[in-house]
């Protein structure tokens, strides 16, 4: 076994202790920190998720904190979803994207208030891009990385476990809405919210001294809810179409390539740093896209892109794959080439133990 090297430039989390405690199995990398993979094993934990609920340790979810009179401005320039009918205590999925539309980040957006947005990334280090952006335009407005550590609470039983942690009116936050709620004398906003298909919640745990009572407090109150410490679950991210940034797209792919083009309004994004060359891509449509990919036979753990193959011709990649218990096939996020990815094209995927059967999906399992 490879063991990593800690050091500061590998973060512990607030939440580690608990991590720690639960039997983590393994880790990522992810934004610097620790970010755990698997605690029994990718289907036990699969099934745990579906069926109780858990608490996931997302600190590596960092927020980028947008504050001052410029603040609404720069946010803008940054996505090409128009965010001009946005109001505090709102969250709205982000593409970000460069000066050629290529996706810098995924990430959800927090209007916390007029003048403060938060800004909860995914894996890449999107701070310099908004700090070049602001000093670049000379934008009134401060960019820093708050003491701000998410605390995710996914799965079925997630509301009654929020809800005795916070108090039931936790229960009337909407999808993608967020509140204030009070721990231990810190208020902190919570958000219906995360990382799967399960419903749950994500505590914007401020400050990191309150990680381990927060965690604590939520695994006492979840005992009788059978409380498992969980983290992003392969199997059912994949089901779900929940895509993962810097495996299923990166800055070489546009939100139209990704399967986001219903988050770009391009035309009203008056101010997104990327939106003329975002407004060709909608012009004349993506010639590669993301799409959902059944497998057939047994395959190994999907550790980089697998060439998708129609006779001897590439005609994209599968970059996310895996077995489904629920489902009795390989559920695979893939991105294809716009000649085969109408649903029940038959391909093959270049795997590294051989050649399988693949059809390309109508839509994704969740």
């Amino acid at each position: 076994m490879v063991a990593l090297s800690p050091s500061r430039r590998l973060r512990r989390t607030p939440f580690s202790q608990g991590v720690e405690a639960a039997g983590v199995k393994a880790y990522t990398v992810y934004n610097h920190m620790l970010l755990p993979t698997v605690f029994r094993s990718v289907q036990e934990d699969y099934h745990h998720l579906k069926s109780a609920v858990q608490v996931w340790d997302v600190s590596c979810e960092r927020q980028i904190e947008l504050r001052g009179p410029d603040a609404s401005r720069l946010m803008q320039m940054l996505t090409p979803r128009d965010l001009s009918a946005m109001l505090p205590g709102q969250c709205y999925y982000v593409p970000i994207v460069d000066e050629t539309g290529g996706m810098l980040n995924d990430p959800v957006a927090l209007k916390v208030a007029e003048d403060r947005w938060w800004i909860s990334i995914a894996d890449s280090d999107l701070l310099f891009w908004v700090k070049g952006l602001a000093y670049g335009y000379r934008l009134d407005v401060l960019v820093d990385e708050p003491d701000i550590s998410p605390l995710g609470v996914q799965g079925p039983r997630a509301d009654d476990l929020v809800a005795a942690v916070f108090g039931d009116a936790i229960r009337n936050i909407k999808f993608f809405r967020f509140g204030w709620f009070n721990f231990e004398g810190t208020s902190m906003a919570v958000a219906r919210s995360g990382y799967s298909k399960q419903g749950g919640f994500e505590i914007y745990c401020d400050g990191s001294h309150n990680g381990m009572p927060l965690w604590n407090a939520l695994m006492e109150a979840g005992k009788a809810l059978d409380v498992h410490a969980g983290c992003p679950n392969l199997i059912e991210r994949i089901e779900g179409g929940l895509l993962s940034f810097g495996n299923d797209m990166t800055r070489e792919n546009t939100p139209h390539e990704a399967g986001l083009g219903r988050f770009c309004s391009t035309r009203t994004a008056i101010g997104c740093v990327g939106r003329d060359a975002l407004l060709r891509v909608a012009k004349e449509g993506p010639t590669q896209q993301i799409r959902p990919i059944a497998i057939e036979g047994v395959i190994p753990a999907c550790e980089g892109p697998w060439p998708l193959l129609a006779g001897d011709k590439r005609v994209g990649q599968v970059t996310s794959a895996a077995a489904s218990p629920d489902y009795k096939t390989n559920v695979a996020i893939g991105m294809v080439r716009m000649t085969h990815w109408d649903a029940g094209t038959p391909l093959h995927v270049q795997t590294p133990d051989g050649l399988r059967d693949a059809v390309v999906q109508e839509n994704f399992w969740n």
